[in-house]
């Protein structure tokens, strides 16, 4: 979805364009589609854990209506020293786990260098989605300008290998 901050508000969603139609291709490929976000927002005080939870099912909800699913959110509520907060592996350990993901053919899709981090922290590939020329993360596998276009590169070329 569009960055827009600190997002408390199920109302201030924006899914960009493309994003529905690339997790219906991932779930065609058989992957689940996970999200893993930090929610910091909640030890700060902006907004509540109940708030996250209403943001993440009416993301869900605005997917569902252009044909697309999330299977699972994982989230932090941390600022700091927890070992879930990415790019530490606690979300994705967690994921694993409890949904029984093949870690092996797995991948992150993030726009932050936290995100590619993670990726890194656990093994896989970490695609990076974002196209501001001042990135100055860990190297992703493939720098995409959009989520399709990230999700065309994995299925193409990580995937058919």
């Amino acid at each position: 979805m569009e960055d827009s901050g600190f997002i408390g508000d199920p109302r201030r969603i924006r899914v960009l364009a493309g994003v529905a139609e690339a997790l219906v291709a991932l779930a065609d490929a058989g992957y689940e589609r996970i999200v893993v976000t930090n929610q910091s927002g909640v030890a700060r005080g902006l907004f509540g854990e109940p708030d996250v939870v209403n943001v993440n099912r009416a993301l869900a909800d605005e997917l569902a209506v252009r044909g697309a699913t999330l299977d699972a959110f994982y989230y932090c509520t941390h600022l700091d020293s927890c070992t879930c907060r990415k790019p530490l592996p606690g979300m994705i350990h967690a994921a694993v786990a409890e949904r029984d993901v093949d870690l092996a053919r797995s991948v992150v899709f993030g726009d932050r260098g936290s995100d590619i981090a993670l990726a890194h922290a656990v093994g896989i590939p970490g695609i990076l989605v974002n196209e501001l020329p001042n990135y100055d993360g860990p190297e992703p596998l493939y720098r995409a300008r959009t989520f399709a276009d990230g999700v065309r590169f994995f299925l193409e070329h990580v995937v058919a290998r």
